[in-house]
């Protein structure tokens, strides 16, 4: 079930009045009801990996307790490297079993030999990278001693299969939502104005910038090798938006969501285009994913604290292995190697946590040095973006010789004004919000006829561009 379609226009305002009107107040209803609301939702879109999705959550649900209560550490390692190489095993065949056995197949024909060996047909199926990820963490946590196991099984199944974040996040931990699907929750008419609020921000993002700027996207991406340089580079900038509306707005989506049931998520992104280096997007863009990475790998690793060397070589690791969690495709691994690459000046000048804080903060404008940096950064990631969205390492490099090129100074092939426009006003409201969880948080407008406008404007703009449903991109991943 997509958060954009009609199905799910009708799925949430009934659980939300069955949650506040039935259950309310009756913590053990309410998380009954979210459960077998979220295998509804999964349900809708394949019921037969339903099963996985179930097998997933015992297979993590039992060996948490099995190692919680274990006391002989060989056997409670055992117990955590078999729950790990399960988890990692159903992931590593459903989205990795074609990309291994292509690669082997073209490295054994290029040593001379013949290989019979075929892909298979494999439906990806869609969240698993997400709520194999929320498992990992909860075994991991309570291998360290962090966490205690949870005995409630109703209790841990929703936290893996709560369905704002099942199918692509945020990532969440089990020190922050677990706490709140056992403490009871009572209606808060604020709350679920906010959560309201989000969400429609979110399909603004979705609807309105992701996927005007995926109609333009798909036409030059998929035939790059006609269009002159000009027209590649707005491409490669529009896919920027697209990603970033995409994603943001499903993120924005799922915590306003939540927020109607009275459980708070993780934030996801924090304004990353408003970064002034690659490190401090990397801190803004996908936050739960790359607090995952730094949590339990590069820490683990060893993190920043042997020297110059380990830093790069665990900056590396975790950028390469972030972007094969993506995709099985090599575009995603050079896109990962690049940010690293990206991340080196500032990891060896030790200035990667140096903007902490917000640009510009309570100002309207930034400074030159700050616009400077600003532009910058969004190129480069820009560029990064490239591989990411091609189809194949070829595709990408001829793409970017594309843009490099005399062609680059010709007008454009496509009439960008109105994307132009909304692209515009969209980066206008983010950046009069940047200081807030989301643009519209606290809205800067305090004239409340000029506010309820505004309102009324999204709305008009969401229904406007709503009628060509696009599926979400990280439903992929």
């Amino acid at each position: 079930m997509l958060f954009n379609s009609l199905e799910f226009m009708f799925f949430l305002p009934i659980v939300y009045l069955l949650y506040w009107c039935f259950t309310n107040k009756k913590l053990g209803l309410q998380n009954i009801l979210l459960l077998v609301s979220s295998y509804i939702f999964y349900a809708c879109w394949d019921w037969r990996f339903l099963f996985l999705l179930m097998f997933s959550t015992f297979l993590d649900y039992f060996s948490g307790i099995q190692i919680d209560k274990e006391q002989n550490q060989i056997k409670r390692k055992l117990w955590l490297f078999l729950c790990v190489g399960i988890n990692l095993g159903f992931l590593g065949f459903f989205k990795y079993y074609n990309f291994f056995i292509e690669n082997f197949v073209a490295l054994i024909e290029s040593l001379g030999f013949q290989a019979h060996i075929s892909s298979l047909q494999i439906i990806l199926p869609v969240g698993i990278s997400f709520y194999t990820f929320h498992g990992l963490s909860y075994v991991i946590d309570i291998y360290y001693r962090r966490i205690s196991s949870e005995r409630n099984f109703i209790e841990y199944s929703l936290f893996v299969s709560y369905f704002p974040l099942l199918v692509a996040g945020p990532i969440e931990r089990a020190t922050h939502l677990l706490p709140q699907i056992k403490k009871p929750r009572f209606f808060n008419r604020e709350q679920s104005v906010a959560g309201l609020k989000q969400i429609l921000w979110g399909f603004f993002k979705k609807v309105v910038i992701a996927d005007n700027c995926a109609f333009f996207v798909n036409q030059i991406f998929n035939n790059s090798a006609e269009q002159n340089g000009s027209t590649l580079f707005l491409g490669a900038v529009l896919f920027a938006f697209q990603i970033y509306g995409d994603f943001s707005g499903y993120s924005d989506i799922a915590i306003g969501t939540s927020k109607l049931f009275g459980i708070n998520l993780l934030k996801n992104f924090n304004f990353p285009y408003f970064s002034r280096d690659i490190s401090e997007f990397w801190r803004r863009w996908h936050i739960s994913l790359s607090s995952w990475f730094r949590d339990y790998l590069y820490i683990p690793l060893g993190g920043s604290r042997g020297g110059t060397w380990m830093k790069v070589r665990n900056t590396f690791i975790i950028f390469i292995v972030s972007g094969f969690w993506h995709g099985a495709n090599w575009t995603f691994i050079v896109w990962g190697a690049l940010n690293a690459v990206f991340m080196m000046p500032a990891m060896i000048s030790g200035t990667n946590r140096h903007y902490l804080d917000v640009v510009a903060q309570g100002k309207i404008f930034p400074t030159l040095k700050e616009i400077f940096q600003l532009i910058i950064t969004f190129t480069l990631t820009v560029f990064a973006w490239i591989f990411f969205r091609s189809e194949n390492l070829s595709h990408a490099i001829d793409y970017i010789k594309g843009i490099f090129n005399k062609s680059f100074f010709l007008i454009p092939e496509f009439d960008f004004k109105i994307i132009s426009v909304l692209i515009l006003f969209f980066m206008v409201v983010e950046w009069f919000g940047r200081e807030q969880d989301y643009a519209i948080d606290k809205f800067f407008l305090n004239n409340k006829l000029l506010r309820y406008s505004f309102f009324y404007l999204i709305i008009f703009l969401v229904f406007w561009f709503g009628t060509d449903k696009q599926q979400f991109i990280y439903f992929q991943f």
